[in-house]
């Protein structure tokens, strides 16, 4: 009988995007849906990639170089050099997405059944991409009383199995929202170190910090430069979700001449984008500082919105566009379906993703969502009085 591998069977649908049948559903009935589930901004991405595609004249799309366009690998360089990291044009991969980034790194560094371990919660898909690559998550926890910041190093220890070969991490947090101080970055580098592991650090949020806090990354520690892969994007930087340009930045030759291997079995990252992607480097520093401002905002108002909320609890988050907010409900997952499928306020819902695939300890996040502040402000408040009535007509 024709059949599937066990290893697609294994994974799971996306636990930000496995509503979506039913918001579908929900808008063909006339509802209007709020979308906190999902991490895709609404300002307008700048017109300098849209151009750059405009002008294009040749009478080929050829393909690209593996590793990417050259232009583009000169923007990533410049980029960095802006924030006091310097690169070489051969520590940069143009990669489609984020995404593939990860999926590579690990592929690259790991071996089918050995494990990584991640700060829990953590972002999601980052269980799939380890999943499709044979490799075990192995989580530590962080938690809500305390921000979700990393305090417990005997814990990261015990979480170190002889199989272990790197730490991944995402910092601005998806979804926590937390930014790592120097210090966290500095003891996550001492323990890399001590253990002989790679640091896999997704830092595609690093533009979006607040309250006057600073972003370091872990190529700031210059002690363990050839043990960092950076995963790095336009996607939220830029608002260029769609067009599926990131990078892996590594200066540990062994790694990215490895890596190559699979940039050249996958050809090349789309023509087009890269040029409209490589013109990003010519958009004023001003757009970047204009969002982050127009970011906190949202985030004060999802925020204090969540605090009204009787039985809602939940951290203000330093950076990214996300709260984890614990609800007075045995399982988000129902209430979620059941905001789409049996409720409307005003005629309008809101959807959002619940927490529990964002975690590997069982039962954790069953009574959580992650919100996303993405949409504008006027709609975030509406989204808070629906999600409140919703609660209240959900715990009669």
């Amino acid at each position: 009988m024709l059949g599937v591998s066990k290893r697609i069977e294994e994974l799971r649908f996306s636990e930000i995007r496995k509503f979506i049948p039913y918001s579908d559903e929900a808008k063909a009935k006339g509802i209007h849906v709020h979308h906190l589930n999902i991490g895709q901004p609404d300002i307008k991405t700048p017109e300098e990639f849209v151009n750059a595609i405009k002008n294009f004249d040749d009478k080929i799309i050829k393909y690209e170089n593996s590793q990417g366009n050259k232009d583009l690998i000169n923007a990533f360089v410049k980029y960095y050099k802006s924030i006091n990291i310097d690169l070489d044009k051969e520590d940069v991969y143009v990669t489609n997405g984020g995404s593939e980034g990860i999926l590579y790194a690990l592929l690259t560094i790991c071996d089918a059944g050995d494990s990584v371990i991640v700060p829990e919660p953590y972002y999601t898909n980052y269980n799939t991409m380890a999943r499709m690559a044979g490799v075990e998550i192995i989580s530590f926890r962080t938690y809500r009383e305390d921000g979700f910041r990393i305090k417990n190093k005997e814990e990261i220890l015990n979480s170190i199995k002889d199989n272990t070969k790197a730490i991944m991490i995402t910092n601005p947090s998806n979804p926590t929202g937390v930014v790592y101080t120097k210090e966290e970055i500095r003891m996550i580098s001492d323990i890399a170190k001590e253990k002989d592991l790679f640091i896999i650090s997704d830092e595609v949020y690093r533009e979006f910090v607040y309250d006057g806090l600073e972003f370091t990354s872990f190529m700031d520690m210059k002690d363990i430069l050839d043990r960092v892969i950076i995963i790095d994007s336009i996607s939220k930087r830029y608002s260029a979700c769609g067009a599926r340009i990131g990078a892996l930045i590594c200066k540990n030759r062994k790694v990215t001449e490895n890596f190559m291997k699979m940039c050249q079995a996958r050809l090349s990252v789309s023509s087009l984008d890269q040029i409209g992607a490589a013109n990003l480097i010519n958009v004023p520093k001003s757009y970047i500082e204009e969002v982050r401002i127009e970011y906190e905002k949202r985030r004060n108002i999802l925020y204090e919105g969540l605090c009204d909320i009787p039985g809602v609890h939940c951290e203000k988050p330093s950076g990214a566009f996300y709260i984890i907010a614990k609800l007075p409900v045995d399982n988000s997952d129902e209430f979620t379906k059941w905001m789409l499928t049996d409720f409307q306020y005003n005629n309008k819902t809101v959807m959002v993703t619940p927490a529990e695939g964002f975690y590997t300890t069982e039962g954790l996040g069953r009574d959580e969502v992650r919100l996303s502040y993405c949409i504008n402000s006027e709609d975030l408040k509406e989204a808070m009085i629906i999600l409140k009535k919703a609660l209240e007509e959900y715990n009669k």
